[in-house]
């Protein structure tokens, strides 16, 4: 689904009134191959052959666990870029993304390292003038396999030129990191770092604009809910009262919730398996605020916040 529901260049044009492009969209499944760097070789020769590495922004997209892609996750920044993109995303499992985490969650992160890897080579034969603008993205397990493949934060930094992860597991080792290092005052389901500079989190565009301090490129987004049990659940709230129901607490998290030991613990273990069917902007499901998360991370040059508004308008028809 992820390529047949790739938006034509007419209906591109329909939205921007400017001559576009069609979206290049490629999809390495499980099957092609018997490993990931064999699949991110065959990815890289796909990517070559349609003339991904032409475009303006060049996105590297992790799976789900089960290999799904959200439909809105790459279609806002098409249509931000009137076309002028290439995603290319490689499946590493037809799992849960639970199941997959229990099992052997190295998968996530080989797939994404080999991905970037023969990719960043690439692009270094690339003149910096016309090398198009990399950002890898991730939701759920597959922002967990990114966060896997660099060391740190400026390792992100300093390799692509923004990135948009979303539903990030708690077992995630930089977003853990950077949410124990949370400015004071900031909860632990919005968590401020570093005054915002480079990193922000929060479930829409209002929350990604709230830190007061100035927000320098590349970016980089969590898009998270306070009400994701992904997001908060561990083994520690078996025992112990988790913070994200300190006060203040998340809009969509129930001031009557109590805590309870053992109780909470598994009524978000039933939670997590639920996550994905709340309703949109709750839970696991982001739907179309991934695109005000791109309209912050790589605008287009002139692109305002009316455009992001037009463009919610017309992608949630």
């Amino acid at each position: 689904m992820f390529v047949a529901e790739t938006p034509t260049a007419a209906e591109l044009e329909g939205f921007s009134g400017d001559p576009a492009t069609e979206p290049i969209r490629i999809y390495l499944g499980l099957e092609v191959a018997d490993s990931a760097e064999t699949r991110a070789v065959l990815a890289l020769e796909e990517m070559q052959r349609t003339g991904a590495f032409d475009r303006e922004v060049l996105v590297l997209v992790a799976p789900t666990g089960s290999g799904w892609i959200d439909p809105y996750a790459i279609e806002p920044l098409e249509y931000m870029d009137n076309g002028d993109t290439a995603a290319v995303a490689v499946q590493y499992s037809y799992l849960a993304s639970w199941m997959v985490m229990i099992r052997n969650q190295d998968l996530a992160t080989d797939a994404s390292r080999a991905l970037y890897r023969v990719v960043s080579q690439r692009l270094a034969e690339e003149p910096e003038s016309t090398r198009p603008k990399l950002v890898p993205y991730g939701e759920s397990l597959g922002a967990f396999g990114w966060e896997r493949t660099f060391d740190d934060l400026t390792d992100v930094t300093g390799g692509a030129d923004g990135a948009l992860w979303v539903g990030p597991p708690r077992v995630n080792p930089i977003w853990r990191e950077m949410v124990a290092a949370r400015d004071p005052g900031s909860p632990l389901w919005r968590p401020v770092f570093e005054g915002g500079e480079t990193v922000r989190f929060g479930p829409d565009r209002e929350s990604l604009l709230a830190p007061d301090g100035a927000w320098s490129h590349p970016r980089i987004v969590y898009l998270q809910h306070a009400s994701d049990p992904i997001t908060w659940l561990g083994l520690d709230v078996i025992t112990e009262r988790p913070a994200w129901l300190d006060p203040p607490r998340g809009p969509d998290v129930s001031l009557h919730m109590p805590y309870l030991p053992v109780v909470t613990y598994l009524q978000m273990a039933v939670d997590l398996a639920m996550g994905t069917n709340a309703p949109i902007g709750h839970g696991h499901k982001f739907g179309p605020a991934q695109a005000d998360a791109w309209s912050l991370i790589i605008p287009p040059s002139g692109w305002t916040s009316a455009d992001t508004d037009a463009l919610l308008a017309h992608i949630e028809q």
